[in-house]
């Protein structure tokens, strides 16, 4: 992903550009941006409309000014409307607002403009309450809770608020309209609406539905949260919206839209809009994220093998199904095809000036002309460095320097495993990436197991993640007991909770130990999940 690709940073230099961790580009016409540095402070450039810019002044600038309110606060992510009015949540919780505030947007308990960063008092939220999420509308905001709960305030006229009403909501008020005491795990706000996904998979809309955006199977708006229809049996884990539509992404890699299509950007491939879920289809392949903004009517997704797709409104044209793209990010397509070029959500950076070593340790992977070791697999040479190798693993540490017999080859074989996986782990060990089809990711796990590779164990099991289905569901459960991969263990415990009926009924979970599946079933029952 590439800063330079937005118009608004072109101006910066280099060495500004490197110390960058995290961007937002927004404004009506992507004309303002906020950044943080790796030292932890914060700058903004751009038109300032608004004083959103958080610098105290209305002035616009070309070039970075530092935002002393927010520097050494540790801010870990931003939301932003149409006003515009700025969000941001720091490390441990606290969150602060600024800007636009005709309709009380910023829930400062007023409607009065801020220049500045604005602290959301904590007692609004209550002593304990830790913001982990925020979103915005055009002039409404949300905030989740690391307890699973979703706090809501600003321009309530369609009822986005969910309070209930259509009257403006000054200052954080708590949503407490979904069913039961189920968690909110995703939020997300169109242009005046908003949209909770909870732990159980369900999703909830409410505010403006003149084109279905909420997807509850009309038009009429709601005030308070209602249940997403046709996705029963769908587990939603993430929703996302547009303008006037919404995308939800499910358990099993599906997409899921709705809501307005005149620009194509429900991808169903033409430009009818539709009030209840209908799912995209699949011959893109298994989708790992989305990305939208009600900001525009741009729609993008990335699939597991990391191809690019885009549609909906594309600079000025309306691509109704999905387009794949040569671009690596999804925040690349709103920086060259949205309309404004603002940012989905914050960018994460990690740029550096000038060539750095990793980049020259990538370039010696398997370079026969440096190289002091080949390992063969299957015939096939792969040709490495024993200094690297010592370096970065202790399998190869201990055959180098404790006299083993391998100490002294140039040519080591190991047929172990597959070639392709071999590569993927040696490759990995110049260039801390994991270059390998999800497909192999179970075999890549064992042996990260075998040579006590812990890292590469979790970048193992994020992939298997990404790759988890009803029917390998059970033998990923088993195999992360077998490997002792606790996190993994839980993920695929969830999955088949929440798959349950499916899932017995496979010939991997026929297969599994006797004795774990009177573990796997002694846990779901305390779990709840046989309770009548």
């Amino acid at each position: 992903m590439d800063l330079m690709k937005w118009p608004i940073f072109s101006l910066l230099e280099s060495d500004f550009v490197s110390q960058i961790r995290m961007a937002c580009v927004f404004g009506n016409l992507g004309n303002e941006a906020i950044m943080v540095t790796k030292s932890d402070e914060v700058f903004a450039v751009g038109s300032n409309s608004a004083g959103c810019l958080g610098l105290g002044d209305l002035r616009s600038t070309l070039f970075p000014k530092k935002v002393e309110a927010l520097c050494n606060k540790l801010v870990k992510g931003f939301a932003y409307g149409c006003g515009p009015h700025v969000i941001a949540f720091t490390d441990n919780g606290t969150v602060y607002s600024w800007g636009h505030n005709g309709y009380s947007e910023l829930g400062i308990g007023s409607s009065n403009q801020c220049l500045s960063p604005t602290l959301i008092l904590p007692n609004v939220f209550g002593k304990m309450t830790v913001v982990t999420e925020v979103a915005c509308g055009t002039h409404h905001s949300l905030a989740l809770t690391r307890d699973g709960e979703v706090y809501a305030w600003g321009q309530n006229n369609c009822g986005q608020v969910g309070s209930g009403m259509s009257t403006n909501q000054s200052a954080p008020r708590k949503v407490n309209s979904f069913i039961g005491e189920k968690r909110t795990i995703s939020i997300a706000c169109g242009q005046t609406s908003s949209m909770a996904v909870l732990e159980s998979g369900e999703v909830y809309g409410w505010g403006y539905n003149g084109n279905g955006q909420l997807g509850v199977g009309n038009n009429m708006n709601q005030l308070n949260p209602g249940r997403v229809l046709n996705l029963q049996g769908v587990i939603i884990k993430r929703v996302v919206c547009g303008y006037a539509h919404a995308m939800a992404l499910s358990d099993v890699g599906g997409l899921y839209v709705w809501g307005a299509n005149s620009y194509g950007q429900l991808g169903t491939g033409n430009k009818s809009n539709v009030s209840a879920p209908v799912r995209v289809v699949p011959e893109i392949g298994r989708i790992v994220d989305i990305a939208a903004t009600h900001y525009n009517h741009t729609s993008a997704a990335m699939t597991q093998n990391s191809k690019v797709f885009m549609w909906g409104q594309c600079r000025g044209q309306s691509i109704i199904s999905p387009t794949e793209t040569p671009f690596t990010s999804l925040h690349d397509v709103f920086a060259c095809f949205s309309t404004p070029s603002v940012s989905w959500k914050p960018m994460e950076v990690d740029l550096d000036a000038g060539e750095k070593i990793t980049d020259s340790l990538k370039l010696a992977f398997d370079d026969s002309s440096s190289s002091d070791l080949t390992i063969t697999v299957s015939g096939k040479p792969i040709h490495v460095h024993k200094a690297v190798l010592k370096i970065r693993c202790q399998y190869f540490r201990s055959m180098f320097q404790d006299h083993w017999e391998e100490d002294n080859k140039s040519v080591l074989e190991m047929d172990h495993h597959s070639y392709l996986v071999y590569h993927a782990f040696l490759q990995y060990l110049y260039t801390d990436e994991v270059n390998l089809p999800p497909e192999n990711a179970l075999e890549l796990l064992e042996l990260a197991n075998a040579y006590c590779e812990l890292q590469l164990k979790k970048r193992c099991e994020q992939i298997i993640k990404q790759g988890i289905t009803v029917e390998n569901a059970a033998l990923l459960y088993s195999t992360a007991i077998v490997y002792e991969c606790k996190e993994l263990e839980e993920f695929c415990f969830k999955f088949c909770l929440n798959h349950m009926t499916a899932i017995i009924q496979t010939e991997g979970f026929n297969s599994l130990e006797e004795q774990t599946v009177k573990n796997f079933i002694r846990k779901a029952a305390t779990s709840g999940v046989f309770r009548s």
